[in-house]
């Protein structure tokens, strides 16, 4: 009889276990970095020098105040501030100097859901020439979906509910 998985090895080995110990008293520990790497804002530089924030999941029609912290950047020196920007939902509401490099501060409101991708851009207030594009990236939840947990330099501020009162799911007391 022809084998129907011709060419396989069955697959040899299996799970191993370390010793067991059976001493009282004696327990297996998981041990956790004191800040795990999944719960603060990530800031990663790309190859065109530009920098991406990675914020994580946020929730629609919620407003958000994000910090991060870029690393010293030569061509804006320590003086750097926020290029205007055209955008209704994201606000940069401060730059400053820390001796690593530069803490941002800005408010988005969610306002699509999926994934999205804000830009911002950081100035000289010596130089008019230099500039960093930095981009935000999240993805943003349907209001049924729960609610994310928030990373580390990411805080809800509020809510800008658009609700028409006929579809909420508040019946009031009659």
């Amino acid at each position: 009889m022809a084998s129907a998985w011709k060419g396989t090895k069955p697959k040899t080995g299996g799970v191993r276990f370390g010793p067991e110990s059976h001493e009282v008293g004696t327990a297996n520990h998981v041990h956790f970095e004191e800040k795990l790497h999944d719960s603060v804002v990530m800031v990663t530089q790309e190859e065109d020098g530009s920098f991406l924030v990675k914020v994580g999941f946020l929730k629609i029609s919620h407003k958000y105040e994000i910090m991060f912290l870029l690393p010293a950047i030569q061509s804006l020196g320590r003086e750097a501030c926020s290029a205007p920007i055209p955008n209704l939902y994201l606000k940069v509401v401060d730059v400053a100097p820390v001796p690593e490099g530069h803490q941002v501060k800005c408010e988005y409101i969610a306002h699509k859901e999926g994934v999205i991708r804000e830009e911002l851009v950081l100035t000289s207030q010596i130089d008019d020439n230099p500039s960093v594009k930095v981009t935000l990236h999240a993805r943003v939840l349907d209001r049924l979906h729960g609610t994310p947990m928030l990373l580390e330099g990411v805080k809800c501020v509020g809510t800008e509910l658009e609700y028409d009162s006929e579809q909420s799911d508040w019946q009031g007391f009659d």
